[in-house]
């Protein structure tokens, strides 16, 4: 089946996360084959869309339901100890989905009195397996390094040496050069990484801040041949009269190469649906749920990752997440919102989505995708945190989903694409058929 839709095509010399994307002009009305190369380059390499009204920022879509409601648990009622999932609301069968669909894990939110709750929803007991995060770990490079500067060094004209941050974390989503930041997305996530070091990334998802209980899941890993290597070392916000010089390590003794003795088929950065959706979920709520704050990430750190204020004009007029590369998540949204609400059919995806929300949706969102010669696979992992203002009832849910193919080529990479769509699609279906209660 094909369809027409308006698209800006970027051709991608390589995977997501191995490559730069070169931006070229698309016809303004494309016909797109959702399969195969066609689909890569149109709709995984598209410029995302964007709200009609995006200027408010965090937030508050999630629905309320009764205080003595058991399907949603606070955190306060949860813990954030070891053992939590456990005591969580959740159930990793929720969807109808088998486990040769993909991977998914929904963190679905409502509201119980003045407190956010939540319940964790899966498919097939897959929120537990293992497989490569590929660019999607990006958040986690930014977010670990954020934590560790300064709430003066995360402000729109914060640079770094020559280049400013809003830009740099805009082109980490976008593959798209912002401002001075030329797009390379894989060398500035690698240079934040190294910020970070590795033993402090691993440690987030377990003692340090997650407790996700499950200790296969590691960050030991990098992107690309090299690391961004900035004028200086120094970082600088003018309107705050700061400079201080944050050094990236020559070596960090917590690296990992992609096959070491413990690594096995995964890599080096092995991850989960539930461990990336929950790290997600904890930076989208950072300013409602305080016990689950990663330590040391000041507000506006989280809203550098979210919106990227400060950066520079660029190809999709967005920053940070709302940059995010790819058309998939706002696709399958669209879509599901047209099952849920007939009176949408035959709108475009940005028709639905102002319509549905009267505008004020947001979708933010991170992409990793590529062939895998290790595995012999095609891969495609999605990563996003959805608000959804509907007149009929908001809706607020973080989602980390995979889906693979067999054989390891950049079509096939198209192919597992659209598979992730259907994926999300009938996920974000079934959420929104079911009303918060």
């Amino acid at each position: 089946m094909k369809k027409t839709t308006n698209v800006v095509l970027m051709v991608l010399s390589s995977a997501f996360g191995f490559a730069a994307v070169v931006p070229t002009v698309f016809a303004q009305q494309a016909t797109i084959d959702p399969k195969g190369e066609a689909y890569y380059e149109q709709i995984m390499g598209a410029a995302p869309l964007l709200p009609a009204k995006p200027g408010a920022r965090w937030q508050q879509c999630a629905p309320a339901v009764s205080g003595a409601n058991s399907n949603y648990q606070t955190v306060t009622e949860t813990g954030t100890a070891a053992g939590w999932v456990e005591k969580s609301a959740h159930d990793w069968n929720y969807f109808e989905l088998p486990a040769d669909a993909g991977k998914v894990t929904v963190i679905d939110y409502a509201r119980k009195g003045d407190a956010l709750a939540f319940r964790y929803l899966g498919n097939a007991d897959t929120q537990g397996d293992l497989y490569e995060p590929w660019s999607t770990s990006k958040v986690m490079a930014f977010s670990a390094a954020m934590s560790l500067v300064s709430d003066n060094f995360a402000q729109a004209d914060t640079l770094v040496g020559e280049l400013k941050l809003a830009d740099v974390i805009s082109s980490i989503h976008s593959y798209q050069p912002s401002g001075e930041a030329d797009g390379n997305s894989n060398a500035y996530a690698y240079y934040l990484a190294d910020l970070a070091g590795r033993d402090y990334l691993t440690a987030l998802f377990h003692g340090a801040w997650l407790n996700i209980g499950q200790p296969q899941v590691k960050f030991r890993g990098a992107y690309g041949p090299e690391a961004f290597a900035p004028v200086d070392n120094y970082w600088r916000t003018p309107s705050r009269s700061v400079e201080a010089a944050f050094v990236a390590r020559d070596s960090d003794p917590g690296m990992l190469s992609y096959r070491c003795d413990d690594c096995g088929l995964t890599g080096n950065k092995p991850m989960t649906t539930l461990a990336s959706a929950e790290f997600l979920k904890r930076l989208a709520t950072h300013k409602r749920v305080p016990q689950t704050q990663l330590p040391g990430l000041s507000d506006a750190a989280v809203m550098m990752l979210f919106y990227g204020p400060g950066h520079s004009a660029n190809s999709a007029n967005a920053g940070g997440m709302m940059a995010g590369a790819s058309l998939m998540p706002h696709r399958a949204v669209a879509a599901a919102l047209q099952a849920h609400l007939p009176q949408l059919e035959g709108l475009t995806t940005q028709q639905v989505l102002d319509q549905a929300t009267n505008g004020n949706w947001r979708i933010f969102h991170k992409l990793g995708a590529g062939p895998s010669e290790t595995r012999g696979t095609s891969e495609v992992v999605a990563l996003a945190h959805i608000c959804l203002p509907l007149a009929a009832g908001t809706r607020e849910f973080t989602v980390a989903a995979q889906a693979s193919i067999d054989g390891n080529s950049y079509e096939n990479v198209g192919f597992a694409g659209a598979k992730l769509e259907q994926l999300l699609k009938q996920t974000v279906q079934e959420i929104l058929t079911n009303p918060a209660q």
